[in-house]
């Protein structure tokens, strides 16, 4: 278990202030990663990732995120397992297209296998549980991914000028632009069913 969080706002914010904020979200998810912790900042287009790292299939500083692509054009914060990355590396090997791995994790292969296919085909190839953050540093693009079945969390929510996305609640509200506003539907639904289902949560404006 991970977890990430990550700003990308069009506000006016010093690389200082995003990494005060996403130290702020990250640390709230302190026990879903004890081993290590990492935040990437571009004040530039406005965006902060962080990540909480339970060590599991690469303990060394191979393994740590957010972590850049090989050619520095995808950023990823990650939290799963690709069960069959094993698998997917070794055709990336056998077909040339794998890049000079710096260790033996399954983060740095999702990264290879996005730059090697694009990402439609990359998540058709995929078989585990995950959710992830990817940037494209090219297209400025952000996208979040779940798995299929919606294993591992991903919340995600606009306020103001601000988008937020984590692993959990609790980290979104450590910034300032969260509102706390009770969804009222969300409320009736809990009260019908005893859960709130997706894409609803407590909070109204968060996915």
């Amino acid at each position: 278990m991970c977890g990430l969080a990550g700003i990308w706002t069009n506000k006016s914010c010093s690389s200082e202030e995003l990494r005060n904020l996403i130290n702020s979200m990250s640390k709230s998810l302190n026990h879903r990663g004890p081993d290590s912790s990492g935040e990437w900042i571009d004040a530039g287009s406005g965006i902060a990732l962080g990540h909480r790292r339970l060590s599991i299939l690469d303990l060394s500083m191979a393994g740590h995120q957010p972590m850049l692509s090989s050619s520095n054009r995808y950023l990823i914060s990650y939290n799963g397992e690709v069960y069959n990355f094993k698998y997917l590396r070794d055709r990336l090997e056998k077909e040339g297209l794998a890049p000079s791995w710096r260790g033996n994790s399954d983060t740095e292969l999702i990264l290879a296998f996005i730059e090697a296919r694009g990402l439609e085909q990359a998540l058709s190839n995929f078989i585990g549980m995950f959710a992830f953050a990817l940037w494209d540093q090219q297209e400025r693009m952000l996208f979040l991914v779940r798995d299929r079945l919606g294993i591992k969390p991903l919340y995600y929510g606009q306020f103001k000028n601000t988008f937020l996305f984590s692993s959990e609640l609790k980290a979104m509200k450590k910034h300032p632009d969260f509102q706390m506003e009770i969804d009222q539907d969300a409320l009736a639904l809990f009260f019908r069913y005893s859960y709130i289902p997706a894409p609803y949560t407590i909070f109204k404006g968060v996915r």
